[in-house]
């Protein structure tokens, strides 16, 4: 039953992907470009802000061993 969700489920990823690609026509790999690159952006300001965070935390961290 598990197995037949997950087809299901496939199934309706491609038939939506499939009428996507037929709407978009031309400009399909432009909309497919501005996803990649917008997904891109998000994930590398994301990644750099817990970057940042980590790095704080860090430096508050050896500043507190350093001044006791």
């Amino acid at each position: 039953m598990k197995d037949l969700v997950k087809f299901g489920a496939l199934a309706i990823i491609v038939v939506t992907a499939l009428l996507l690609a037929v709407v978009a026509g031309d400009y399909g790999p432009w909309y497919f470009a501005w996803l990649v690159g917008t997904t891109m952006i998000v994930l590398i300001a994301v990644s750099s802000a817990v970057l940042f965070e980590t790095q704080e935390a860090n430096s508050l961290a050896t500043h507190k061993e350093t001044s006791q």
